[in-house]
């Protein structure tokens, strides 16, 4: 049954119930409740031009919405409720920070028992609200991704790109561009102090719908490779400043709406509580749409190039927000089976974790029964630090690659069984399945996964099969599945009705 939502005064609610709600904030009478929710903070509620960006998003996604008094926290209990495939957060920058997008994280996790997020969710914020509401207005047509920008050489085969420029992270003063279809990526050198403006000027003529970056950074610049340069900050808009020259200049694009993922960048995704940072620049200046960085320093990495991995390594498959939530739930599976006894605690960011004889050290041994190892560390780390400004229903996705299209998934429900069929073609690769190598270091193989068309009703596997797997009511990944070209393979799950 559809609940209605009358549309008040927000000083016409009691704490805590919602400018867009039922009078009494009661449980939903549906058994499904709402598939996308609206969490807005009373600051942006009482707000004309802020609550006009939260009432856009709900009517785009025919959502409910709820009024939190100080933190998203606050309406957990709403959320167990209603049960929401996604979740939006509308903010202000003044009040997002680093602890805000961890306990966010935190509290996705924790509308049920088990160990996954319960919902896909981004945060919808930016320099001020007529940017928050580009992010908004930007996200309502899909958006393939063709043409791309960065500062790594891991995209440089350009496979996946019509267009592609990049600065390289690993030799100063290499460059290369791909300038059409078909055309392969033509490398070259330039002085190392020509570093910053090659990057801006491949920015300018490549028009990028994705840009890719893993400098060192902060929530004020953003490094190029080998400290040549910064993109800094400057009144919602970015600026190069040049360490050789002294020269500055503004980033020049077209202003059309893009992608921005920060996969390695420290800090660069926490708005420290200001509008003058470079997440709010990104998003006001350069139109992002979505900018998805971290917010802590970050060494491991597996949050951000794994989320990178999951969409590249089956283009057109999977959107962005997929992509990006089925990574996080492959970290969470593969600590959990590590390590389950800190798969719920927190991790402590202001010490010194690296100490042999730190608190956090102790606990990770202790969870483990020995010396952890590096990526014991780092998925613990990683778990709930990379923040995802964006609508998580947003369909952008990268161009399919038609020779890597190589398998097919299905699924039919009959009562209370779920088959899922798998049928690989003659040209299927199991390596390519696994990523193929990509940033091995920090992300290791992928499973098979598979997010499901619709949520499923308390999904397990049916008995009498023998797959390794993660199944929450979202997804399920299959670890080591062993598949061979042109073969069918088939999965069943039972639910509850």
């Amino acid at each position: 049954m559809t609940r209605f939502f009358i549309f008040l005064s927000i000083l016409a609610f009691t704490a805590g119930c919602a400018s867009v709600f039922t009078a009494n904030c009661d449980k939903p009478k549906s058994k499904k409740g709402n598939e996308y929710v609206v969490l807005v903070s009373r600051t942006v509620a009482s707000d004309t031009a802020w609550n006009a960006v939260a009432q856009a998003l709900r009517t785009k996604h025919n959502a409910a919405l709820f009024v939190f008094e100080e933190a998203p926290r606050a309406a957990l209990e709403y959320l167990r409720a209603e049960r929401p495939r996604y979740v939006a957060i509308v903010e202000m920058p003044e009040n997002l920070n680093r602890d805000y997008i961890i306990d966010a994280h935190r509290m996705s996790r924790e509308l049920d028992d088990d160990i996954y997020a319960d919902y896909l969710w981004g945060v919808i914020s930016g320099y001020d609200a007529e940017s928050a509401m580009r992010m908004v207005t930007n996200s309502v047509e899909p958006l393939v991704v063709k043409n791309a920008v960065a500062t790594i050489m891991e995209t440089n085969s350009a496979k996946w790109f019509d267009r592609y420029g990049y600065v390289d992270d690993h030799t100063a003063g290499l460059w290369g561009e791909k300038k059409g279809p078909g055309e392969p990526v033509v490398n070259g050198n330039i002085p190392r102090e020509q570093v910053l403006r090659k990057f801006t000027d491949l920015y300018a003529a490549y028009d990028p719908d994705l840009v890719l970056t893993a400098a060192h950074a902060t929530e004020k610049n953003l490094e190029m490779p080998f400290s040549l340069g910064d993109l800094r900050p400057r009144d919602g808009r970015l600026y190069a400043d040049d360490h050789f020259t002294g020269e500055k200049w503004d980033l020049v694009g077209s202003g059309k709406r893009k992608v921005y993922f920060a996969i390695g960048n420290c800090l660069i995704g926490n708005f420290l509580n200001m509008r003058d940072c470079m997440a709010a620049a990104w998003i006001n200046g350069e139109n992002a749409a979505v900018m998805s960085g971290y917010v802590v320093t970050t060494w491991h990495g597996r949050n951000g190039w794994g989320g990178l991995k999951y969409w590249l390594t089956t283009p057109g498959r999977y959107t962005l927000p997929q992509a990006v939530y089925l990574n996080q739930q492959d970290l969470l599976y593969q600590l959990n089976e590590w390590a389950p006894d800190i798969i719920r605690e927190k991790f402590d960011y202001d010490s010194n974790y690296f100490y042999a004889q730190s608190e956090t050290i102790r606990k990770l041994a202790a969870a483990v029964g020995g010396n952890p190892t590096k990526d014991q560390l780092g998925f613990w780390h990683d778990r709930d630090v990379l923040a995802y400004y964006g609508d998580p229903k947003w369909d952008v996705r990268l161009q399919q690659i038609p020779e890597e299209n190589d398998f097919t998934v299905s699924s039919r429900t009959q009562r209370n069984r779920v088959t899922i069929t798998i049928q690989t073609k003659p040209n299927f690769s199991l390596e390519r399945m696994a990523g193929d190598g990509f940033k091995e270091e920090h992300v290791l193989d992928l499973p098979f996964s598979y997010f499901f068309p619709e949520r499923l009703e308390n999904p397990r596997l049916a008995a009498g099969q023998s797959w390794k797997a993660a199944v929450s009511k979202d997804f399920l990944l299959i670890y080591d599945p062993g598949f061979e070209p042109g073969k069918t393979y088939t999965i069943v799950l039972e639910t509850d009705k």
